[in-house]
C-alpha cells in the first residue's frame, strides 16, 4: 500500500482549529501519516537526514499548513531550504532522482474569504496564485503537482463546519 506522508506545518499547533481538524481526520486514514513538524523541529533546526528519508519512503507528500501573511509558515521554508536544496543540488544522483515522480499535494488554511483572494479583493491575488511557488519548487523537483485542497475563513468556521470541511480533505486524500 501506498503511503500519504502529511506534514503539518502549524507555527502554534497548540492554538489550531482547523489544522488541526484537518490533520486529525486524515490520520484516520489507513496509509497516512501525519507529521506536526513544528512538534517535532520546535527550536527549527532540521534534522536533514531524518526528512530526506521520511520524503524518500512516501507514496506521496502532503504539506499542510496556514498562510500568513501571503507565504508558508517559515519553519515550511526552512525545511524546503535544507532539505530540498540537499536533495536536489548536493545529492542528486542518489536522493533528487529517487524523489522524482512523488505527487505532492498542498493542504493551505486562509483566515480570509475566498472573495478577498481576487483581483478587486483585500488581497489582490488569489491563493492559487499566491501558491505559484510551492508549484515551481514541485516542478523543479519533477513531483507531481495537484490543485491544492483549499479552506478559507479557518479561523471562523463552526464545528459543523470544520467537520464538512475535515469530510472533504479525507475524500480528497483518498482520491489516488
Amino acid at each position: 500500500m501506498s503511503t500519504t506522508t502529511i506534514l503539518m506545518f502549524h507555527p502554534d499547533p497548540s492554538r489550531s482549529r482547523a489544522n488541526a481538524t484537518l490533520a486529525a481526520a486524515a490520520a484516520e486514514l489507513p496509509g497516512v501519516e501525519v507529521v506536526d513538524m513544528q512538534a517535532l523541529y520546535p527550536t527549527g533546526e532540521i534534522d536533514v537526514e531524518r526528512e530526506v528519508a521520511r520524503l524518500l519512503a512516501a507514496g506521496r507528500i502532503v504539506l499542510q499548513f496556514p498562510v500568513q501573511w501571503y507565504a508558508t509558515p517559515p519553519l515550511l521554508k526552512a525545511w524546503q531550504d535544507s532539505v530540498l536544496t540537499r536533495m536536489f543540488y548536493i545529492a542528486y544522483e542518489r536522493e533528487g532522482r529517487a524523489l522524482e515522480g512523488t505527487p505532492l499535494l498542498v493542504a493551505a488554511t486562509a483566515g480570509n474569504t475566498p472573495a478577498a483572494y481576487a483581483p478587486t479583493g483585500a488581497n489582490l491575488f488569489s491563493l492559487e496564485e499566491l501558491l505559484r511557488p510551492l508549484e515551481a519548487t514541485a516542478h523543479r523537483c519533477g513531483l507531481p503537482w495537484s490543485q491544492p485542497f483549499l479552506l478559507f475563513g479557518a479561523n471562523r468556521l463552526d464545528a459543523p463546519a470544520l467537520a464538512e470541511a475535515a469530510g472533504r480533505y479525507v475524500a480528497r486524500l483518498g482520491m489516488a
